[in-house]
């Protein structure tokens, strides 16, 4: 197996940074700080939204070189933008209630000083996604933290099914370019490794691996081969 053996200063990898900052609408480039240590991406600086909070952390996971990101990045809402707690947890209950991927009436919605907390039950991890997406964009919203539990109908299925399904997915979405991508299922959690030719195709893998039966996390792991350079925005 051919894996990708370059490695990237830190210096690279803060400029490549601030350059996704800037290529991301979400986030004003004068609004985060970026620092690197190790591979290590700590983020700092004000934002008006929890919504530009997550989309920097997500632009710096991406990257290739990040081993982790640190989020500092303090959300200031503007006096427009503040909402009470009732307003909060009334606006995600019917943000859940209108998404059809999410099964509402599994979940419970807390909220405490604009944090939103997610509990209950779903079929499926993307599900869950789902649940937290809904509520991250909406007005007032300083946080979200997700409790929400995968439980498959009829158990959970044995890791090496799992396995065999996601690899299925990834051959039939990749085109048969899965050797260079290892899979590993821990409990509920599938972490994906390797190289990928493009962002089109770790995003595939990554969406694969949370399609899966009793999958509740996924660690992507994976990296870019040398020389790609083609970038899109995601969700």
């Amino acid at each position: 197996m051919i894996t990708a053996t370059m490695t990237r200063s830190d210096e690279e990898i803060q400029r490549d940074v601030l350059e996704e900052l800037s290529w991301d609408a979400w986030v004003q480039p004068n609004e985060v700080g970026v620092s690197v240590h190790d591979g290590i991406v700590t983020l700092t600086g004000a934002v008006d939204s929890y919504a530009k909070k997550w989309a920097a952390e997500h632009s710096a996971h991406r990257l290739h070189g990040v081993r982790a990101v640190a989020n500092e990045i303090e959300v200031q809402l503007p006096g427009s933008a503040e909402r009470s707690d009732t307003d909060i947890a009334l606006a995600a209950s019917r943000a859940l209630e209108w998404d059809a991927f999410v099964p509402s009436e599994k979940l419970d919605v807390t909220v405490a000083n604009g944090w939103v907390m997610l509990r209950g039950e779903a079929e499926w991890g993307y599900q869950r996604r789902a649940a937290e997406r809904s509520v991250r964009r909406l007005s007032g919203v300083r946080g979200v933290t997700n409790l929400i539990a995968v439980r498959p109908p009829g158990g959970p299925p044995a890791p090496e099914a799992v396995k065999r399904d996601i690899r299925d997915a990834l051959l039939r979405t990749l085109q048969g370019n899965v050797d260079q991508i290892t899979i590993d299922v821990r409990n509920d959690v599938v972490v994906i490794g390797g190289t990928v030719r493009s962002w089109m195709e770790k995003e595939a893998a990554e969406r694969a691996a949370w399609s899966a039966p009793g999958v509740s996390s996924v660690d992507d792991r994976l990296v870019l081969a040398p020389g790609e350079t083609a970038r899109f925005l995601t969700e």
